[in-house]
């Protein structure tokens, strides 16, 4: 969207019309206000492209926060398992050992 803008503040609140006899000139006013108008064209245009950006980004957004939330639990649970493996492990150390004095003294 780099469509330029044809006003800016200042410009609305500078600009003055010819008077002619009856008011302002209406070939003035009706060039000022298409001018008005494709400005809030562009602004619209502008405002949707970036809402859909916005939804767009919020949808991919949910999605990798889903993500996330899935690879800690793995993570987590895979902690826990290497945890309990090693515990498992030792365990099974331990008791080969305890086996061993005690068959070795009969």
């Amino acid at each position: 969207m780099s469509k330029k803008l044809n006003l800016d503040i200042q410009t609305i609140l500078d600009t003055e019309f010819n008077i002619d006899f009856k008011g302002y000139s209406a070939k003035d006013v009706d060039a000022f206000l298409d001018l008005v108008m494709e400005d809030y064209e562009t602004y619209q245009t502008i405002s949707e492209h970036q809402n859909d950006k916005i939804a767009e980004l919020e949808r991919t957004n949910a999605s990798l926060r889903a993500k996330l939330i899935e690879l800690d639990a793995k993570v987590r649970s895979y902690e826990e398992n290497n945890t309990n493996n090693v515990s498992n492990v030792d365990i099974l150390k331990r008791l080969s050992r305890l086996e061993q004095e005690v068959f070795n003294k009969r």
